[in-house]
């Protein structure tokens, strides 16, 4: 068995995976250069409705499994931060607004009727890994907050440029994410750094980051694919 990295080695090792991110997915790539047409706009976001309204079962997922009193006090913001503390709040409902800032309507949104079968199936997979999975690879799996902060920066600023038809009131979940991304991602890697106490759990630790890597560019894969097929 390899010997247990420091905590230096094993952050380069979870940082080491940054390429495995979907910000250089040919989808997004076509998205910041602002040539998506409006339904390919709105089957992006029909599509990532369905991962954003999952991220709280995720979250509820690793509370459920976590036996950590100090733990769960900070993972269960991030539910509240999602769901908000009323109807009409969180981050999911400023998803729902910039559906609907694209020309969708909120019925279509919740019904689901746009989301695409391999975007439910990784999504799906997601939640049930952090089910199945002990809940410190799950927390592992959320460290993708770590390279997510520059890609919000940068799609805020080119959808503002290249789509101006868009309202303002729809950039509401990039604006209110980026206020809290980099420090979730900072104590999530805390977090994780902290608990993987053998070599073992380190290399879990990276293959669940490597998933959730996975899972995201699968969500694009589906969305680009049939947006090249004209939704067939």
């Amino acid at each position: 068995m390899r010997a247990l990295s420091s905590p230096q080695e094993f952050a380069a090792e979870l940082r080491a995976l940054a390429p495995r991110y979907w910000h250089d997915h040919p989808f997004h790539l076509r998205l910041h250069d602002g040539v998506l047409g409006k339904d390919e706009l709105r089957s992006w976001a029909a599509n990532r409705w369905y991962y954003q309204r999952c991220i709280p079962q995720k979250d509820a997922a690793i509370l459920a499994n976590c036996p950590l009193p100090d733990v769960r006090r900070e993972w269960r913001e991030r539910i509240v931060w999602h769901d908000g503390t009323r109807p009409g709040e969180g981050g999911a409902e400023n998803w729902i607004r910039m559906a609907e800032s694209l020309g969708l309507s909120r019925e279509e949104v919740l019904d689901e009727r746009h989301v695409l079968p391999g975007t439910r199936f990784a999504v799906d997979a997601y939640v049930t890994f952090a089910r199945t999975r002990p809940w410190l690879e799950a927390v592992a799996s959320g460290l993708t907050e770590m390279f997510s902060h520059g890609l919000m920066t940068r799609r805020l600023a080119d959808m503002r440029e290249k789509y101006p038809w868009i309202a303002e009131e729809g950039f509401a979940y990039f604006t209110e994410r980026l206020t809290v991304i980099a420090g979730e991602g900072k104590s999530t890697l805390d977090l994780v750094i902290r608990h993987c106490e053998t070599r073992q759990q380190q290399e879990a630790a990276v293959a669940a980051l490597s998933f959730k890597c996975d899972v995201l560019r699968s969500i694009l894969d589906t969305v680009d694919y049939y947006s090249r097929r004209g939704g067939r």
